[in-house]
């Protein structure tokens, strides 16, 4: 077990040797500093879970020292010894960050119930931290499912852009979760704890866009009969989401663009400059760069906005991910309207294999959820399925989609989806998984790799 790292800054020899041995003998890390100044280099070129600080040093004394680890070291625990024992010297220690602060001489019991108190202080918040962050690693990722490589690019990228202050713009098609990326952006990087407002500029008129993003005081316009804070407002020190950003008008565009450049803006109706800092992250299914060629979009704000980009694949490029989605909303439709339902029938698992989404993720999931709700037993059949996946004519253009496949792709596949199938239903475990495709582990390992499946 690794021991805990304590410094000792102490004028006086004799009374910094008295204690460096001390808690030596007690089975601590000790590393002792003269004054102030020797103590903030070696905080500085190493980690310790506490510092004592004389409060009466030549050069820098310990308030002074104090004041200074604060500022470059915020988490590190302080304790001020002091042979002025007054409330002064106390209040002062305390408002200056000190956890706690021991009067000379220094009684020895009481030192080693300090350093106790602040060990288990220092252990609950790193744990309370840890957490916290598992937490939101946990929000910001549990409702992505995926097992393609495609979606595996995609999460990577956003692990490596999630710390960062960069603007992101996510593109795709309608309904392959924007959305959910921009939640897994925010709650996986330094914002998380912050504010984090959306707004959909599709869904609001254009005449009130504006006021919507960023305010506007009384009297402003016909029917603003009070003050009213705008999304860049509340999100201050936040994320801001602005999803379907190409539907924005001109006047809104230039807005937009100097908030993106100065961190500054206007309520309508005020001449007021109020400053904001919002991380923006945008999306959108439109084409952005025919909307610049034909003058419905800003050039400046298109590269302000395109810092990093992410590309979300439609459905129908990544069909691996499709079984493990219908598995993950058919169990939570089934939980939502209490219903046990245990699986699809064949048939209906390949309708829905089989099927293009021109809707992406959301059709997929307002299909099983409809399903789920129709369903009288416990398996899901192709009567609970909407009538356009069964009809012939969505049949004979699945099929000309396909007739220039050979029959080897076809089974390759099947067979693949299969096994992805079989992992997802047993969590990973590839014994259970080889015994329930009738095959051996070894085989089912090779497959894995032929497949470049990921787990």
């Amino acid at each position: 077990m690794e021991k805990d790292r304590i410094l000792i800054a102490e004028d006086e020899t004799t009374q910094r040797d008295l204690l460096e041995g001390f808690l030596k003998k007690e089975g601590f890390l000790v590393e002792a500093a003269a004054n102030g100044k020797e103590a903030i280099e070696k905080i500085g070129a190493a980690f310790f879970d506490i510092a004592f600080l004389d409060y009466k040093m030549p050069e820098l004394d310990g308030l002074q020292t104090l004041l200074e680890i604060r500022k470059n070291f915020p988490d590190l625990p302080v304790v001020m010894m002091t042979a002025y024992g007054t409330v002064e010297t106390a209040v002062a220690s305390m408002k200056a960050g000190a956890l706690d602060y021991l009067t000379k001489p220094i009684d020895l019991d009481e030192l080693l119930l300090i350093i106790q108190k602040v060990l288990e202080r220092s252990t609950l918040i790193r744990e309370n931290r840890d957490l916290k962050a598992r937490l939101q690693e946990r929000y910001a990722f549990q409702n992505i499912i995926y097992g393609s490589l495609e979606m595996e690019e995609v999460m990577g990228l956003i692990g490596r852009v999630a710390p960062s202050q960069a603007t992101v713009l996510i593109r795709g098609e309608s309904g392959t979760g924007k959305e959910l990326i921009a939640d897994a952006i925010h709650y996986a990087g330094a914002r998380s704890g912050k504010p984090f407002v959306k707004v959909n500029c599709a869904a609001i008129p254009e005449t009130l866009l504006e006021s919507e993003l960023f305010g506007h005081e009384r009297g402003a316009f016909t029917g603003a009969i009070q003050k009213r804070i705008g999304r860049f407002e509340e999100a201050d020190g936040g994320t801001l989401f602005l999803d379907e950003i190409g539907e924005l008008s001109p006047s809104t565009q230039v807005k937009l663009l100097r908030i993106l450049q100065e961190k500054e803006f206007q309520r309508l109706g005020s001449n007021l400059t109020l400053k904001t800092d919002v991380r923006v992250i945008a999306a959108t299914h439109r084409n952005l760069e025919e909307a610049m060629r034909k003058g419905f979009f800003r050039e400046d704000l298109y590269y302000r906005l395109n810092v990093i980009t992410i590309h979300l694949p439609p459905l129908r490029e990544r069909k691996e991910d499709i079984p493990l989605l219908i598995d993950h909303f058919l169990k939570k439709y089934s939980e939502l309207n209490q219903k046990k339902i245990q699986d699809l029938s064949k048939e209906a698992r390949t309708l829905l294999l089989r099927y293009p989404y021109p809707g992406n993720v959301r059709e997929l999931e307002n299909l099983i959820e409809r399903a789920v709700v129709l369903c009288r037993g416990e398996i899901i059949n192709t009567q609970d399925l909407p009538f356009h996946l069964k009809e012939e004519k969505s049949e004979r253009q699945w099929e000309a989609s396909e007739k220039s496949r050979s029959l080897p792709d076809s089974l390759e596949e099947i067979e693949r989806d299969l096994i992805v199938k079989a992992l997802h239903q047993h969590q990973g475990v590839q014994t259970r998984a080889a015994e329930s495709l009738g095959i051996s582990e070894r085989v089912l390992r090779y497959k894995i790799k032929k497949h470049r499946i990921r787990q």
